[in-house]
């Protein structure tokens, strides 16, 4: 399994989550395993507003690019567990702790398990060109005029 096979909804869901910066991002193949959906996207916000965040995100470019609109929705004022039910995928957003506690992974360990980069290593930066990290470069000691650089910190004199 490979993140070009997964259904297009799927992979917007995924694409939506790293916008917003979800982190450890899973997709577990479940239709050889269950009845009720195909798919868990499974991610990590790190608190209430960016769990809702990355919910609505999710729920609005399905739409914007579907026209796809959420079957069942449970847990978005909650801080610990979301879940977005669009039929052939369910979406889980946990914070940590709760991720932890409930682990869906070790529950469906025999499912086939995609892990996605996080945004800053993976399909966005991809596709910005790795932009998010262009500005983490270090300054050449020569970028700094000759004169008057005495009190510019590390430079040596």
């Amino acid at each position: 399994m490979n993140f070009e096979s997964l259904p297009q909804g799927v992979r917007v869901a995924v694409q939506a989550a790293q916008e917003k910066k979800a982190a450890g991002i899973v997709v577990l193949d479940l239709s050889e395993a269950s009845t009720f959906t195909d798919y868990f996207v499974i991610c990590t916000g790190f608190s209430t507003p960016q769990v809702q965040a990355i919910c609505t995100e999710i729920e609005e470019q399905l739409y914007k690019q579907m026209g796809r609109s959420v079957r069942h929705r449970e847990g978005y004022r909650s801080a610990d567990w979301a879940l977005l039910d669009f039929g052939g995928f369910i979406v889980h957003v946990f914070s940590e702790e709760a991720r932890r506690y409930y682990d869906l992974e070790r529950l469906w360990r025999t499912a086939p398990k995609l892990e996605i980069a996080d945004a800053a290593e993976g399909y966005a930066a991809a596709q910005e060109g790795g932009a998010r990290r262009s500005n983490t470069r270090p300054i050449p000691k020569n970028a700094f005029p000759v004169a008057g650089t005495a009190d510019v910190p590390g430079h040596d004199h």
